[in-house]
């Protein structure tokens, strides 16, 4: 039995410019974090006492005997891909799906580094976030980025650059106490409303309007963000200020990004005494994030009346094996030899 555990990521600046069509062209960067929420997948192969040969628990529950028969895309089409067969896999999340956290590529990328360790592989990092991003952009067919995927796998606090030839992860080395003091800043609450990020994509996509020039000067903002943070004399009260910035930048770039109902929200805590502050994630619900000093942290929460308001820390482990029992299995094939 292998069980991994996943990190969730939220993004800071130079979201979009990690779509493959636009950074290929222009590059890009995404100055991101995962933190402490996480999602479990758990995988074992499945006795042979039943009459179905594959059990899938994750929102839905699948008992099926092939591949082809599975309704998830990205289990049915990770199968394939690395020959998996008789399989019981159980996903387990501290946070919703379809929130804007990278939900879906961090199953990817645990489900996929728990197959290899169920074959008793050990694959890189990079290897997992290459498979992954195959796995949802070109198998399942999904529209996105490639932020997601790499911050999962790696973890931690990363400048991701991308170009013509792929992309780089750059940790951003800041001092324990300047990470800390921009941890205890933040503060995330739950919407409400979840929505499939790549519908979200799709939606923008449909509106023919070029965002060229939107999009260069969110990738723009990444390096004095990153400024920001590395230099110890730098206020870091501006890093809020930006993603006020970056926010309303992010607004232009579709009519799916935002809503009436999360703009409120937004001018509600801005108001209540926020800096600056974001919707994590590709657009249209999920979780808004604040940078919030200490003194207005309190009128911030009293301004979010009703929403749910979710502590976290920043990790830096990425995706891990955290349970690993090797199995002796044989393929039906090569047992009835």
């Amino acid at each position: 039995m292998i069980i991994t555990k996943t990190p969730f990521r939220m993004s800071f600046f130079g979201g979009g410019t990690d779509m493959e069509r636009f950074f290929r062209e222009h590059g890009g960067a995404v100055l991101s974090t995962t933190f402490d929420k996480y999602c479990y997948v758990t995988v074992r192969h499945l006795p042979r006492f039943f009459d179905y040969s594959t059990d899938l628990t994750y929102s839905k529950s699948e008992r099926v005997n092939s591949v082809e028969e599975i309704q998830h895309p990205a289990i049915r089409n990770a199968m394939k891909m690395l020959d998996m067969h008789e399989i019981r896999l159980t996903y387990d999340s501290d946070l919703p799906a379809r929130s804007g956290l990278g939900t879906s590529s961090s199953f990817a990328v645990g489900m996929l580094n728990a197959f290899y360790a169920l074959k008793g592989k050990y694959v890189s990092k990079k290897r997992l976030a290459d498979e992954a991003i195959y796995l949802e952009r070109v198998l399942c067919g999904e529209a996105g980025g490639w932020q997601d995927q790499i911050a999962a796998a790696f973890g931690g606090l990363n400048r991701i650059n991308f170009n013509h030839d792929g992309y780089e992860v750059v940790p951003v080395i800041i001092s324990p106490k300047r990470k800390e003091h921009l941890n205890q800043n933040l503060m995330m609450f739950f919407t409400g409303f979840t929505r499939f990020s790549f519908d979200v994509q799709k939606a923008n996509a449909a509106d023919r309007s070029d965002k060229t020039a939107q999009l260069k000067e969110l990738y723009s903002l990444v390096d004095p963000a990153e400024r920001i943070l590395t230099d110890q004399q730098a206020d870091l009260d501006d890093f809020g200020r930006l993603l006020d910035h970056t926010w309303q930048l992010k607004r232009k770039t579709g009519a799916a990004v935002s809503t009436d109902s999360i703009d409120a929200l937004y001018d509600r805590g801005r108001k209540a005494g926020a800096l600056g502050g974001k919707l994590l994630g590709a657009g249209g619900g999920g979780f808004l994030l604040f940078y919030v000093t200490p003194e207005y942290r309190d009128a911030v929460k009293k301004a979010m009346d009703g929403l749910l308001y979710i502590p976290f820390r920043f990790e830096d482990g990425g995706t891990q094996v955290i349970h690993y029992t090797p199995e002796d299995y044989v393929p039906k094939e090569q047992e009835a030899q």
